[in-house]
Order: C-alpha cells, then structure tokens, then sequence
C-alpha cells in the first residue's frame, strides 16, 4: 500500500476511480469509498473534491491491501471497447472470455493478458479477480456493482454466470442514463453481483428519450428525461445531450464538442431548427473556439458544462489541463446514475444506516 493517509475503515473500494463518478454518489449515500487511480491528473481532481485516493495500478493491489472494504466498485477503461475508439477490446472478446473461464479455475492469466494489443484491454477483468481473492480469503464482497460501455456487456454475462457459481445473485442489462435524471442519452452496461440477497438493477424513474415521442407524452407514471437546456440553462430544447464522450474516433478529446462529429451535427440540426436556446454567457477571449470546418460559430461545450451533463455536483475540482479534465468527465460514471445503481443494489445497508433512506 502507498504511504499516503487514507480512511481508517473502507466500505467500498473502487478500482477505477477517476474523478469520482461512483464515488460522489456512495459518499452523499453515507458510505466511505477509497478509488484506486493510475492517472495523476484524476487523482488531483479527487483530492481536491475530498475523496480518498490511493495512485497506482490497479494490478498491483488486492483485497487484502483493503481489508475492510466490504464492497466492491470497478469501472474499467473503457477505450478499448468503445465504439469510438479503437477496438482492441472488441476484437479481443474471444479472448478476454476465455481469460475469465481461467480466472474461475484460478488459473494465473497474467502472461496471457500480456499478450494482447492493447495493456487495457485486460483490466476488463480486474474485478472479477478482486472478487475471486476476496471470496478465496474468506471475506468475499457482499456486493460487486460494474460499469462499461455495452459492448462489454458479454464480458459481464460471462462474469455474471461465474460469481453464480460462487454462490452470488446477479443481474446484468444496459441501463439508459436518461431514464434515471441523467440529461444526456448514455447507455451503459451494468452488472451487480450481492453475496446474500437478491440483486437487482435500478427502476427507471424517467421516461426513455425518443425522437416520435414528446417530452411530455409517455409513461405518465415516469417523470419526463431532462432536455440539455434544462440542465445547462443553454442548448437542445426537445433532447438530452448525446453521450458526453468527448472523444473522436481516435479516443482523442475533442473540447469544442461532447463526443465527435455525429454530437456535432446533431447540435447544429437542433440550433438551426430552431429547438435550441442560446449560451449569453460571457466567455474570456482565451476561451474562444478555434475556427472549424468553415464556421465561426462554433459550439463550445466547457468542462463546467460538461461536468453538469454527467451530474457531477456544481463546483466539482477538476484538475490537470483542460483537456485532461474533458478526458475525466467523459470517461466517469455520472454520479446520478452511480446513486440509482447503489440505492437499488445496496438497498438492505441503507435501511440500515441513520438518515439513509433506501431504494
């Protein structure tokens, strides 16, 4: 372990913390929560937000480095399995499910995963092997809650029918961000593991966005998803944001936009149709676009913006460049997506805490 001061006892511990999507959300729900994070500039933002952070690899630690830990968090890169990114993970799925049938025989897969392209596209699995150790020492996970893009949900169903054969309940789905409060239209696949009840994936408690469909129409026992007007006070008036990627095909940030081309156009269709309120804000002269593409009218989306559209609370201390800090914010689980999963998984410890109220 590092040297570093950190929480004397760890409810949860997340392996791929970034800037504190999941975190933010477990610690407003009363649990304590260290993250362990490679990158330093996400470490930053989670110092200066007060969440506890241990920098390093993930690969290099294990349960027993977190002995109080009773839960477990893991959101792992997820460049490898993107649609906008490269796609060593999608190539590689074969592969990456016959590592996880390894790791159930508690076989040691690391020369293997050495073998693949792309380093990253193996700690899709870290947390099966966190659960594992923890359940071979005898203090197993009382609850295991996984996030990535859908394209990794495979991965998921693979690990879903393992921990079923080490005695956990899981449920595994694509959640849809809007349909939780999220005001951005964000799919992302969703595992939750419990050791002694049942597990379960959250409720909706918004409306599923549709192009045919008006906000207002629908389920009227759902409340209506939040336009990107609504949440920002600027922008789409009849749709949530697109995915707050921040990416272009090559994985690279793309700050003028949040996520690449097809975000882009989809905000100049919505402006010149007039669906769409305009940004009064002042903005300093450095702040200004760069001249794109034969526009002078750009559309900036700033990392405050940005950070609003994943939920994360106003304020939230993004650090490192600007570009790093659209990196964070793109690649986090929103906070209010993370508190729906929490609520619904951990709903028996809430009950149980003072002042908690449960899913």
């Amino acid at each position: 372990m590092s040297e570093e001061a950190h929480v004397d006892r760890v409810d949860i511990v997340d392996l791929f913390g970034g800037p504190g999507g999941w975190d933010v959300a477990a610690t407003q729900l009363g649990f304590t929560v260290t993250g362990i994070e490679h990158d330093p500039s996400a470490c930053a933002s989670r110092r200066a937000a007060g969440l506890d952070t241990v920098q390093g690899d993930v690969r290099a630690y294990s349960p027993a480095d977190f002995p109080t830990a009773t839960d477990l968090i893991g959101s792992p890169p997820c460049q490898p399995y993107s649609i906008g990114g490269k796609g060593a993970g999608r190539r590689a799925l074969d592969t990456v499910l016959h590592f996880a049938a390894q790791l159930a025989a508690r076989k040691d897969i690391r020369s293997g995963l050495a073998t693949l392209d792309d380093e990253g596209t193996g700690l899709v699995l870290e947390p099966l092997r966190w659960t594992l150790a923890a359940l071979d020492a005898g203090h197993p996970y009382r609850t295991v809650m996984l996030e990535q893009v859908p394209t990794v949900l495979p991965v998921w169903d693979a690990m879903a029918n393992i921990l079923r054969c080490e005695g956990y309940t899981v449920a595994t789905g694509r959640l849809h961000a809007e349909e939780y409060g999220v005001p951005q239209t964000r799919a992302r696949a969703v595992l939750v593991a419990r050791r002694h009840d049942e597990a379960a994936l959250p409720t909706p408690t918004h409306r599923r966005y549709s192009r045919t469909t008006d906000q207002d129409d629908g389920n009227r026992d759902l409340l209506p998803w939040v336009s990107m007007a609504q949440a920002l006070g600027w922008g789409m008036t009849h749709r949530p944001a697109l995915t707050v990627a921040v990416g272009t095909a090559a994985g690279g940030p793309d700050p003028s936009c949040v996520g690449g081309s097809g975000s882009r156009a989809t905000l100049y269709g919505e402006r010149d149709a007039g669906r769409w309120i305009a940004d009064t804000r002042l903005v300093d002269a450095d702040e200004l676009p760069a001249y794109r593409g034969g526009r002078k009218d750009v559309i900036r989306v700033s990392v405050a913006d940005a950070a609003a559209l994943q939920t994360f609370p106003p304020g939230h201390p993004f650090q490192g460049t600007r570009t790093k800090q659209y990196e964070q914010i793109g690649n986090a689980m929103p906070p209010v997506l993370a508190e729906a999963v929490i609520r619904r998984a951990m709903a028996t410890e809430l009950a149980a805490r003072p002042g908690a109220q449960a899913a």
